[in-house]
């Protein structure tokens, strides 16, 4: 089995004044530098999926899929993108994650598969919450995923998981929400307390 992970990294970061929240230095390291490094060993090859300068991710050394569906605004064109580059590439299935989640499981897209191992689709659950973007996509899933954001004006992720009928998986939430996401300040200064202590 060929798995391609994504990193979907398209969101406006509005929360945090339109600062780039992948970039912002937690530990020494940028967020998605700490995501690169829990998520690249976990798949067979690792893309970002972003739109605007793909050389603002040069550092990382990683493919850029931009959105093929420009009049989606929601990170569901960014799943899509990411689920065409994984039947361009030839892989089984894809394991996508948001940007902005620094303390992400090493086992997951181990779990994650197992999940979608009969349903085609699962997704990350956390204290009762569903992190519809944590997910794992069967490749046989794209054309039902065009169609669905063609014909029947789907626009959510959340919505597509659903449909899916993707199986929850899910982890822990001590000593820390593996899934914890950085979207404030707030949020940014809790992630330095919960980075100092891991």
């Amino acid at each position: 089995m060929k798995i391609l992970g994504s990193i979907i990294a398209g969101g406006r970061s509005s929360r945090m004044g339109a600062r780039e929240k992948a970039f912002m230095q937690l530990s020494g390291k940028s967020i998605l530098d700490l995501v690169v490094g829990r998520f690249e060993p976990q798949v067979d090859r690792l893309i970002i999926n972003a739109n605007g300068d793909p050389e603002r991710f040069s550092e990382f050394e990683l493919a850029v899929h931009p959105d093929l569906i420009e009049t989606l605004k929601t990170p569901l064109a960014g799943l899509h993108a990411s689920l065409a580059a994984t039947q361009e590439w030839g892989a089984d299935i894809l394991i996508t994650t948001p940007s902005d989640t620094p303390f992400l499981p090493i086992d997951l897209a181990a779990r994650l598969i197992e999940g979608a191992s009969k349903a085609g689709a699962a997704i990350a659950t956390s204290g009762e919450v569903e992190h519809y973007l944590s997910g794992a996509w069967k490749v046989e899933l794209l054309a039902d995923l065009e169609k669905a954001i063609a014909r029947d004006k789907l626009f959510r992720v959340k919505d597509w998981a659903w449909r899916s009928a993707a199986v929850k998986v899910a982890w822990p939430t001590t000593p820390h929400d593996p899934f914890f996401n950085v979207n404030t300040p707030e949020d940014f200064a809790l992630a330095e307390q919960i980075a100092r202590g891991t």
